[in-house]
């Protein structure tokens, strides 16, 4: 791994992926063989472990890597019949968001959204925060993750703020979620017990909000996109226990 050289802090996980790709097609990284841990790659490469994980996500959706959770990461064979089977597998837009850089942007911008939504919301806004918010918990008591609940909530504060630019830029967070690299990622580390977190931060930010109390709410945002992080930052074979039945 003595080829790994330091990368600059642009499109982070596309650079760290364009790194390992090179050593998987020079045959560096064989077949079949397991990448080093997560921080030994953030440590050589100079970098988080979060902006890795980024790249270990963007690779297997590429079809370079296998994600085996509480085993490792392992080389694919792209060869021959496999390569054809690669070739099929999505690629990764040129201008695609990391997952987890998009958290950290999210927590900036919503955090002031919510401290805004706290002055400004009318009742009909906390209507729909409110309706959202049971949306969610019911799709939650099914079995089915609450994505659309979870949206409608998010949008209902930013909506608060009659502001078009931070509707859209809000849209266009959400919009995000929808790419692969974000859907892979979410399939591994979004469970049942994660949900259910989420639903009574969701419902702190709405206790704020409905309080008018614009320091309260904004840091209600900032717990959930912290915590939002966390989860999807926790290692391969803890996530794995988190999804295994008790």
């Amino acid at each position: 791994m003595s080829l790994l050289q330091i990368v600059e802090p642009q499109r982070l996980y596309r650079q760290i992926a364009g790194q390992l790709r090179a050593l998987i097609s020079q045959g560096e990284l064989a077949v079949g063989s397991r990448l080093p841990a997560e921080r030994d790659l953030a440590r050589q490469l100079g970098v988080s472990r979060p902006s890795v994980r980024e790249a270990l996500i963007a690779l297997e959706v590429e079809g370079w890597v296998e994600v085996r959770t509480g085993s490792g990461v392992y080389v694919l064979d792209r060869s021959s019949q496999a390569s054809r089977v690669a070739a099929r597998s999505p690629q990764i837009p040129a201008d695609e968001w990391g997952p987890l850089e998009l958290i950290r942007a999210r927590r900036v911008v919503e955090g002031e959204i919510a401290s805004l939504a706290a002055t400004e919301a009318k009742r009909k806004h906390i209507a729909a925060m409110t309706e959202a918010l049971a949306a969610m918990q019911s799709d939650a008591d099914q079995g089915i993750m609450p994505l659309e609940g979870d949206r409608a909530f998010h949008t209902a504060i930013v909506e608060s703020c009659g502001n078009v630019v931070l509707i859209e830029t809000v849209q266009r967070f959400w919009d995000s979620r929808r790419s692969p690299l974000f859907e892979r990622l979410t399939g591994y580390f979004e469970t049942a017990h994660s949900w259910r977190a989420a639903i009574a931060e969701h419902e702190a930010i709405l206790q704020a909000i409905r309080r008018h109390d614009p320091a309260a709410a904004r840091l209600a945002m900032h717990q959930h996109m912290d915590n939002s992080h966390t989860r999807f930052s926790v290692s391969w074979r803890q996530a794995q226990k988190l999804k295994d039945p008790v």
